[in-house]
């Protein structure tokens, strides 16, 4: 089954870089965007953080909390965030990643030849009732938050 536009958000319960829980359902009433990324400190996701980053005033300006999930850790998600100065949480969806793949962000991947299992770039924005209101399938880790805003009429 394929999320789709107006689908409620699959809601889940992950372990921030702090450790602390955090609920989805906790965020109802505000918009949300939910990236999924393979990596801390890999070039292509330092790239998209890093986008999310220097955009973050509008997000903040505009109350849309902006969420990372990978399958790093707590301590990789802290040194990631210290390292690039990321002011937005990041959560940890650890193997066998429960969450990316109610997502449709976990699954097969190929990679130089190799199939393996792994995180998805996939870019979700719900809205203040807990439906998806954009989804982005193919995701350019360089200008991810600036897409979002633009198709948000936000600048």
């Amino acid at each position: 089954m394929t999320l789709q536009i107006g689908d409620l958000a699959p809601d889940f319960t992950l372990p921030d870089q702090n450790g602390d829980l955090l609920q989805l359902t906790s965020l109802r009433g505000k918009r949300v965007v939910i990236y999924f990324y393979p990596k801390d400190a890999t070039p292509g996701c330092t790239k998209e953080a890093c986008n999310f980053r220097d955009r973050w005033s509008s997000f903040k300006d505009h109350e849309i909390q902006v969420l990372g999930i990978s399958k790093d850790n707590a301590s990789s998600h802290t040194r990631f965030i210290a390292k690039q100065d990321l002011p937005f949480t990041l959560l940890s969806d650890e193997e066998p990643c429960p969450v990316a793949s109610s997502y449709e962000s976990y699954g097969l991947k190929k990679f130089m030849g190799r199939e393996f299992m792994g995180m998805m770039r996939h870019t979700f924005v719900i809205d203040a009732s807990g439906r998806l209101e954009l989804i982005y399938w193919k995701v350019k880790s360089d200008s991810m938050a600036d897409q979002i805003l633009a198709d948000l009429a936000i600048s």
